[in-house]
């Protein structure tokens, strides 16, 4: 192999395959846009976007690593989500979880904390949410 050299397979590169998804239709109420990277925990999506947050939990688009979707202010898109994998532990993020993510007391805590962003709000300070990037 020469350094630098890329070896290429001829057949495309299947994401996610033999794995579950769901899909949620998003609509981001902000006045800003956002947007959500591949791996991040969709329930503790920004509370701008309007979306079934509970359908969400313990789940990340299923879209290529290190890549990010983006929802411009008033924009509906339907999304593709699979099952976060590996330990299932979230920690961070809006803290929501803080855990395991299949822990009843985590689940229903978690859900709970992330779903309070799920109808965005659309008035009063912090409505727009600066730093959007997720």
């Amino acid at each position: 192999m020469i350094p630098g050299e890329y070896r290429l397979q001829s057949e495309p590169i299947a994401c996610n395959s033999g794995r579950e998804a769901i899909a949620v239709e998003v609509v981001n109420r902000g006045d800003r846009p956002v947007q959500v990277g591949s791996h991040y925990h969709f329930a503790e999506s920004n509370p701008a976007l309007d979306f079934d947050r509970e359908a969400a939990y313990g789940r990340r688009l299923d879209i290529p690593a290190g890549t990010a979707a983006r929802f411009e202010p008033g924009d509906t898109k339907t999304v593709r989500l699979v099952a976060l994998a590996g330990s299932r532990e979230v920690y961070g993020l809006r803290n929501a979880v803080n855990g395991p993510l299949d822990a009843d007391a985590g689940k229903n805590d978690g859900g709970a904390a992330a779903s309070t962003g799920g109808s965005a709000a659309t008035e009063g300070p912090g409505a727009s949410n600066e730093g959007t990037a997720q």
